[in-house]
């Protein structure tokens, strides 16, 4: 049997190393533990949503699988009710702000035990903000498309001795050039046209920290490394 797996689930299994144990929380119907599980990538998972709904259809889905004995399933805002024995926290599908919400309320989570891989659906650069400004350091993220829409998925350690992100950093941030795809002029554009945007919209009213981005990023192509970024010709999401 085919595991219906969607695109920005399996970029998120691609950070998961062998032996991995797993806490995948906002589980829903728990194809991405099963994928790691039936692939013989993750040792263990954890397998946790806030509503009875979904928790259910991913115990069934376990059970149809033949990977049930092998995860745990809990009722679970965030990592409240999870036992701390994982190595990995994923988050997909989430906005940023349940992502950080889910991290304020786990400070223990802040240790060199811990990884986080996180797929935000909106306000990422929030999201990669929050992280910098409390000790984590986004060890990668990659740029994939899934239907119409890009998506990012990030790879953080908390490593709180790293220096911070720029404000422009938090729309596009160094660890997106270390292994670019071929989506990232079409994401660096679509963030120029939003920002622009945004700025131009907001008048003298705007915020200056989006502002600040926005002369950060159209400044990127002035290095020559980075030629590529001016790939023009995208849709800005539109």
């Amino acid at each position: 049997m085919r595991i219906p797996l969607s695109k920005r689930l399996l970029a998120c299994c691609n950070y998961i190393s062998p032996g991995d144990r797993v806490a995948d929380i906002g589980c829903d119907h728990g194809y991405l533990g099963i994928h790691l599980l039936t692939q013989g990538i993750a040792s263990s998972v954890i397998a946790a949503d806030v509503n009875e709904g979904p928790l259910q259809s991913a115990m069934r889905n376990a059970a149809k699988f033949g990977v049930r004995d092998k995860m745990a399933f809990y009722l679970s805002d965030g990592v409240r009710n999870i036992p701390r024995e994982f190595d990995v926290m994923v988050c997909a599908g989430m906005g940023a702000d349940t992502m950080v919400s889910i991290l304020e309320a786990a400070p223990w989570l802040k240790s060199s035990n811990y990884r986080l891989v996180l797929q935000c659906q909106s306000k990422t650069p929030m999201l990669r903000q929050y992280l910098s400004e409390n000790g984590w350091r986004i060890m990668e993220e990659s740029v994939l498309r899934d239907g119409r829409f890009l998506y990012t998925v990030m790879d953080a350690e908390y490593r709180p001795e790293h220096p911070r992100l720029s404000v422009g950093e938090y729309y596009f941030p160094p660890a997106l050039l270390e292994n670019p795809a071929k989506e990232l002029p079409e994401y660096y554009h679509r963030l120029l046209f939003s920002l622009r945007r945004a700025v131009t919209n907001q008048k003298e009213n705007a915020d200056p920290q989006m502002a600040a981005a926005l002369k950060e990023l159209e400044t990127l192509t002035d290095d020559p490394a980075l030629d590529f970024l001016k790939e023009e010709n995208h849709d800005n999401g539109q």
